[in-house]
């Protein structure tokens, strides 16, 4: 869909870069996110708007709710709402690095940068995505072309909405050591995939992280677009699982049952990694005017 921020359909690039912004002078919100709007001009740049200030503004958007902390069988799926989150992508650090003072700038003195986070595109995978730190390929189950936008964009939703998305964002922190430790076949069980060729195990266990998420087994069925990339700082690493949706659904009700709320069986990559962020996002669709692409912001009043 071409009134969508073109970043969201476009493969896992070799280096991200995630901001999180958090409230600071809410009478300027207007004019920084008019600033911001221009910035978001291509496939280098997505950005997300929280609850918060979508109500700041004064304005509505059907759909959008704040993140809901969970509690399963012995783990945590932890809130942490944040105001406004930006996915810079790119090939070079350098650019990125730029491209972060210039959103910083925009979006001053009404949002400040509270954290950033460096990710990055890890080998490939034999269906050609890249690889968690676990080694497995991530987003394999994605869906692609026509079916990728069906599942990540709004449709028929009217001037301001149409192509607009909904995205859950999430820092999960992984215990690689406790990972190493297991054999291969346990490896493979908890991800319910061979990791050498991708092969889905017919035998694995009914907490394997690919039975917990298959998005044909809900009803309705719980099609996401995954575009998340691993991270690492010092002697930590994970992955930043961000996925993209027509609404919030299909990502609640996968992470319900992951925790086991559905039927009391955890998922079982909770044994090596944990979510220690979550929140979400509005992604604006975007529009052609007479100085070029950018955000359209008519859904908030802008």
């Amino acid at each position: 869909m071409k009134t969508a921020q073109p970043g969201i359909l476009a493969p896992v690039p070799p280096q991200g870069r995630y901001l999180f912004f958090t409230p600071k002078q809410a009478s300027a919100l207007r004019e920084a996110l008019m600033r911001l709007a221009p910035l978001v001009d291509g496939p280098q740049a997505v950005v997300g708007i929280g609850p918060d200030v979508v109500a700041a503004l004064g304005a509505t958007v059907p759909g959008l709710r704040a993140f809901a902390a969970l509690k399963g069988p012995g783990v945590e799926v932890p809130a942490t709402p944040t105001a406004l989150w930006c996915w810079l992508r790119g090939s070079d650090r350098g650019k990125l690095v730029h491209a972060t003072r210039a959103i910083e700038k925009a979006l001053a003195p009404a949002l400040r940068l509270d954290r950033v986070i460096e990710a990055f595109r890890h080998g490939r995978g034999p269906n050609g995505h890249g690889r968690d730190l676990t080694g497995y390929e991530d987003g394999t189950e994605n869906p692609e072309d026509a079916a990728a936008e069906k599942a990540a964009l709004a449709h028929r939703q009217g001037a301001g909405q149409n192509g607009s998305s909904f995205v859950a964002v999430q820092q999960w922190v992984h215990d690689l050591d406790a990972f190493e430790a297991m054999g291969t076949r346990e490896q493979d069980n908890m991800v319910g995939r061979r990791r050498r060729d991708n092969h889905e195990l017919d035998d694995a266990p009914a907490s394997a992280h690919v039975k917990r998420t298959a998005q044909e087994s809900f009803k309705p069925e719980a099609f996401v677009l995954r575009r998340s990339m691993p991270w690492a700082l010092d002697h930590q690493a994970g992955l930043m699982f961000v996925a993209f949706g027509k609404s919030f659904d299909a990502f609640e009700a996968q992470m319900r049952r992951m925790a086991g709320l559905d039927d009391g069986i955890v998922d079982a990559m909770f044994q090596i990694s944990r979510p220690v962020t979550g929140a979400f996002f509005w992604c604006p669709p975007v529009r052609q005017d007479a100085t070029g692409m950018r955000l359209d912001l008519r859904q908030v009043g802008l």
